[in-house]
């Protein structure tokens, strides 16, 4: 059967139209969840797909879902998507990609007349970002489970409005329960939103997984002191102990391949010009793509501490806040992607998200993978945020093939 091919210019222009929906002044998109920009993005794509002959769906947490019929009605369905959702001053990348790019995909079978033999569908997350809502990933947390319906009604913004009464008024509160939607499958497609693949020279990333994250909170205690009265030895100054700190946390990151560690946060008390800092609050977020990983590194934190801040005559508190745990996504659909890329022709690589994505939380309940395209400077949430239409036209060929040879695998009885 004859290959078939995406039409880079239509997946262009579909991206450079929705891009008008909540268009900044400097190239971007603000496009909030459960915005009158959300809900118009939203009306536009179901009727796009609805043109194309899909059902269109709705859950209780507004995520779309629109069914291409399949050859045989009883299989789960193929899923394919993102988000549609942005940061306040977002690119036109992240998140509308994977949602156009699946669209694309629907008209290119469209197009040929190509029925496959499971169900596929195009699948909208709502709240991806988190931007307005938090926790980010919320909605594809609810079909995973991780969080219930209720909790995410109860999310507020900063304006006190809630998320449960704001989906009922954008008109995409569904009747659907999250979760009972059954997968065969899901694929993501994003952008990188690192720099690893531009660097390379690499057109397509077979993602293996999520990198683990562990947060900390820490607090150095010392003695407030006159800065002119108090003689250099006698000092017990809590920003020299969080400066060595943040030192050695680069330095811990930097000793573990594949590890990464950011100290993002740093409140110091008093913060006056002739006052020697009595206390330091600091975060610590430590990222590595195994278990294995994340303990040497949470062990090394504990070490350095002890090692660091006693001799200084500080104190300290350390207290872990998060643990979200690696994911390693699906080998079958990995092995799917591995054979698109190699259909296509593109270069590629095997790489790790560093960054959250709804599929992390949908790998629990289905099986899941991830393909990226690159990131020019590896920029992301931002304005200048940007991939060419050769690189986004390379994803959505390799989604459309991962997703036919996974269709292929089911309906030969193998994932």
């Amino acid at each position: 059967m004859q290959p078939l091919q995406i039409d880079a210019q239509r997946l262009w222009d579909t991206l450079m139209e929705t891009a008008q929906i909540g268009a900044t002044a400097k190239g971007g998109i603000c496009r909030l969840s459960l915005t009158d920009l959300d809900r118009q993005v939203r009306d536009w794509l179901k009727a796009q797909c609805q043109a194309l002959g899909c059902a269109v769906s709705v859950d209780e947490v507004g995520n779309m879902f629109a069914r291409r019929g399949g050859k045989n009605p009883y299989l789960p369905p193929v899923a394919m998507g993102s988000h549609l959702d942005t940061q306040p001053t977002g690119g036109k990348f992240d998140g509308p990609l994977g949602v156009l790019a699946a669209l694309e995909a629907l008209r290119t079978l469209h197009d040929h007349d190509r029925t496959t033999n499971a169900p596929v569908e195009l699948v909208n997350w709502t709240n991806e970002e988190g931007a307005r809502f938090a926790p980010a990933m919320l909605a594809s947390g609810v079909f995973a489970g991780v969080f219930t319906a209720d909790y995410a009604y109860a999310r507020t913004d900063r304006d006190g409005k809630s998320f449960g009464k704001e989906l009922k008024r954008i008109g995409y509160r569904g009747p659907d329960k999250a979760g009972a939607h059954k997968f065969a499958g899901m694929f993501e497609l994003h952008i990188e939103q690192g720099p690893v693949l531009e660097h390379e020279n690499r057109m397509i990333g077979i993602v293996q997984g999520a990198q683990g994250v562990r947060w900390y909170d820490l607090t150095i205690a010392g003695d407030e002191a006159h800065a002119g009265a108090m003689p250099m030895k006698l000092r017990k100054n809590a920003l020299v102990g969080a400066a060595r700190m943040i030192e050695r946390v680069d330095a811990i990151a930097r000793d573990l391949p594949n590890a990464v560690g950011t100290v993002g946060m740093i409140e110091n008390k008093p913060n006056s010009r002739n006052v020697i800092p009595g206390e330091v609050f600091l975060t610590v977020d430590f990222r590595h793509p195994e278990t294995m990983g994340l303990d040497w590194l949470e062990a090394q934190l504990r070490e350095t501490l002890a090692d660091v801040l006693p001799p200084l005559q500080l104190s300290y508190r350390k207290n872990r806040i998060w643990a979200s745990p690696p994911v390693h996504f699906s080998p079958d659909l990995i092995d799917c992607v591995r054979v698109a890329v190699e259909t296509a022709g593109f270069s590629y690589r095997d790489i790790v998200s560093g960054a959250g994505h709804d599929s992390v939380y949908i790998s629990r309940v289905a099986p899941t993978t991830m393909i990226f395209v690159p990131s020019r400077g590896g920029i992301s949430h931002n304005e200048a945020e940007w991939t060419t239409q050769e690189q986004c036209a390379a994803g959505a060929q390799v989604l459309l093939n991962a997703v036919l040879e996974y269709d292929r695998r089911l309906c030969e009885g193998r994932p």
